[in-house]
């Protein structure tokens, strides 16, 4: 038999293993989320609940591998070599495709990715083989692909979805309606019981009815089957004792034990339905390769010739490859730095508090809101007004003020909503898994956690856009995700089928290389510190606080602005277009950085001392300055870009001398600023503003110089409009500048004023 069998059978192997670990790097962080977001148990029990979850689930997969051999097609339609090509296809697109939404930090569809790349592969293998038929034509496509099951499958996925959303969003609004956003007090004399509901449905269903799944079952049947009621109520009994013990002895909410718990059986879940993604192709691949050697073997049957109906009967469990599978699942678990990236995107957009928002709005999610409101006002219409009040004080939230940077590190959200997204999440995936249907865990646990989001309000109206925004995005990823899946399996499986012993060593190579390329991107990405001259958010409650903390906005503003001013008219004298790209990202970086800062005004003014309000009207003006400043930065750069660009005639020599003339002045004056900031000698800055008037008059003589030029020599409309309109924004620039500089000097003598009189008397 061919080597290349045997050389396929090997890098399948070696992909199965990579696939686990750019796999668990995007599902497996979704059953953290929960337990991560509510910041209710250390992240190290966390990870130790999870991994002994994934051991123990690993168990579970072996009914669910079913799926990788035969529920996308018929195998017995296949020759053996056109398998294998299907089978390294598959494995090769998988784990370019969830490493590629791994980088970017999106959660997508271990499932939707698999059973696409298998039906996409499929699909195309079939295809090929109906061409070089005389007697089929493409009527035939169905005889090759399972399409009922296929159809269920991907049926399945897609109403997990919506069925997971509403689950979730029902399950929240009445637990919060019970127990409010103040939830101590309830906890203590109802939590007991939600407790013991929260354990016992994780219990029964990812416990008894995931064993459905394993081919331990048959030994417990005549245990479960019948008696479902009975269990039900005995776990209750026992659960609800346990809360009432745990509560009683450790003075502690029994919530704790239920995200505990609910993160263990959502782990045991995801691992139960999720290894056949990463293993059930290799393993098929391995049977496949053993059935053909014992062919060739027996009686010389040839890989073209040998049918793969024997991947149509039952495969023992293979207990060492499922116990490594989950050993390298609980390894990157541990390790993996893009599972953490991929977190920080649910947790964005299911946070309680406002915090910086990743997605920017668009046109649907703008509709999908204000349609939103449109039916809330509707039926707010139909219900009595007693009641409305009476809902709306369940949803009433303690009036904490977070800044954006605290909300990052307070809990996304509270206890109840983790143990509700738990228990719903773990319920689904366990009722998907034993009726062998591979939903997707991701989208599960997802869509739960947005539809517990949005029936806790976390999608007020100053978020709401920029949520929808977000999940849009997401749910577009995971369209992206079986559209890529199925086009880009069809068209590896077709330069493996033209050519294998060729195209097989190269498709590796490149998969390598871009594996390779991708983890360093990240790890450069990940690694990147906050930048020196970054802009940073006040924290300070009085005025001589913000006034020196305001000092280092300043003078890193200055610096930069510095660079941006000298940048372009460097660009516009070399005429160098890269240059002026980079500063025009450059400008646009500080724009959203001062941006960002106006954002955290409310935050800024609800922190200050009461005896300190003279300091918000302070920390308001300067960053209308340092607005100001960035706009006609902005514009500078921009239009000469702009300018470059559009390849219009180059300013002329004398031009460029005077703009430099300009750029040398302003240098100096920038530079003695940011010394004064820097050094907090703010008696300096008086002697600057003494300057203004010489600076201005420089500007203004070659405002006047060019439009003599103009009168006489200028034969460019184009050039004078850019060289009047830089002039101009320097001046703006320049008295912008000089209004920052009174103000912090004006408010900078008053607020040291009491101090020096103070010691004086003394």
């Amino acid at each position: 038999m061919d080597n290349i069998y045997l050389f396929m059978l090997v890098a399948i192997t070696i992909l199965a293993i990579a696939d686990i670990v750019v796999g668990v790097s995007n599902d497996a962080i979704n059953f953290l989320n929960s337990a991560i977001g509510s910041k209710a148990i250390s992240m190290r029990t966390i990870m130790i609940v999870a991994s002994l979850g994934i051991f123990i689930g690993a168990v579970f997969s072996s009914g669910m591998m079913e799926v990788a051999r035969k529920g996308i097609f018929v195998p017995a339609m296949f020759s053996f070599d056109e398998i294998m090509y299907i089978f390294m296809a598959v494995m090769i697109t998988d784990i370019l495709l969830l490493d590629f939404f791994n980088t970017l930090g999106l959660p997508t569809s271990t499932t939707v990715s698999i059973v696409f790349n298998l039906l996409g592969a499929a699909v195309v293998m079939s295809l090929i083989k109906i061409s070089g038929s005389e007697t089929q034509t493409f009527a035939d496509l169905g005889s090759y692909i399972n399409t009922e099951k296929a159809i269920t499958i991907i049926s399945g996925i897609v109403m997990s979805v919506f069925i997971a959303f509403s689950v979730g969003a029902l399950v929240q609004w009445i637990s919060r309606l019970i127990f409010t956003f103040q939830y101590e007090n309830k906890i203590k004399n109802f939590g007991a019981i939600f407790g013991a509901v929260c354990l016992t449905a994780i219990t029964y269903f990812i416990f008894l009815k995931g064993l459905k799944g394993t081919p331990y079952y048959k030994d417990l049947k005549g245990l479960v089957e019948g008696n479902e009621i009975f269990i039900i109520l005995g776990s209750l009994i026992l659960w609800l004792g346990v809360s009432f013990a745990f509560q009683a002895i450790t003075k502690k909410t029994i919530l704790l034990v239920v995200i505990a718990v609910g993160t263990f059986g959502l782990a045991l879940a995801f691992s139960g339905n999720d290894l056949v993604n990463f293993i059930g192709v290799p393993m098929a691949a391995y049977h496949s390769y053993e059935a053909m050697q014992d062919a060739f073997l027996t009686s010389g049957t040839l890989p073209a010739d040998f049918s793969m109906a024997v991947l149509d009967k039952k495969v023992p469990a293979e207990p060492l490859l499922l116990f490594i599978a989950g050993s390298i699942m609980v390894l990157t678990l541990w390790f993996s730095k893009k599972a953490k990236t991929v977190a920080e995107t649910e947790l964005s957009l299911s946070r309680q508090n406002d915090t910086h928002e990743k997605f920017e709005p668009n046109m649907l999610s703008r509709g999908i809101v204000k349609g939103t409101s449109w039916l809330s006002d509707a039926i707010n219409f139909l219900i009595p007004k007693p009641t409305q009040e009476k809902i709306s004080k369940s949803f009433e939230k303690p009036d904490v003020v977070l800044t954006k940077d605290q909300s990052i590190d307070a809990p996304a959200f509270d206890m109840i909503r983790a143990s509700v997204n738990l228990m719903v999440a773990g319920v689904l995936i366990a009722i998907a898994t034993s009726m062998k249907l591979p939903l997707s865990t991701t989208y599960v646990t997802f869509m739960v956690a947005m539809g517990t989001s949005f029936a806790d309000r976390a999608w007020g109206r100053e978020s709401a856009v920029y949520r929808v925004a977000g999940v849009l995005n997401v749910i577009g990823g995971w369209f992206g995700t079986a559209i890529g899946a199925f086009i880009a399996a069809g068209i590896v499986v077709f330069f493996i089928k033209w050519n294998p012993s060729v195209m097989t060593p190269i498709l590796l190579l490149l998969t390598g290389t871009l594996l390779v390329r991708n983890y360093l991107s990240h790890k450069k990405t990940s690694n990147k510190t906050e930048e020196e001259d970054s802009l940073k958010e006040n924290d300070s409650s009085s005025v001589q606080g913000v006034i020196h903390e305001s000092a280092t906005n300043i003078s890193n503003v200055i610096k930069r602005g510095n660079r941006i001013y000298t940048n372009a008219i460097k660009g516009l004298a070399k005429q160098d277009l890269k240059l002026l790209k980079k500063n025009k990202k450059q400008i646009d970086k500080l724009s959203s950085e001062v941006d960002s800062l106006r954002d955290n005004i409310f935050y800024f003014i609800k922190n200050l001392d009461e005896s300190s309000l003279t300091a918000s009207n302070f920390y308001i003006n300067i960053l209308g300055y340092l607005q100001d400043m960035t706009q006609s930065l902005e514009y500078i750069s921009k239009v000469s870009h702009k300018h470059i660009n559009n390849n219009h005639k180059k300013l002329k020599f004398s031009q460029i001398k005077e703009l430099k003339e300009v750029d040398d002045v302003l240098e100096v004056l920038f530079n003695e600023t940011k010394d004064a900031f820097d050094s907090r000698s703010f008696e300096q800055i008086g002697s600057i503003i003494n300057r203004r008037k010489e600076v201005l008059n420089l500007v203004n003589d070659k405002i006047v110089k060019q439009v003599a030029r103009t009168r006489t020599e200028e034969s460019s409309p184009k050039n004078t409009t850019l060289y009047f309109g830089l002039l101009l924004e320097t001046k703006d620039l320049l008295t912008v500048t000089m209004g920052l500089l009174e103000e912090y000097y004006n408010s900078h003598d008053s607020s040291v004023e009491p101090a020096t009189i103070d010691s004086t008397e003394e």
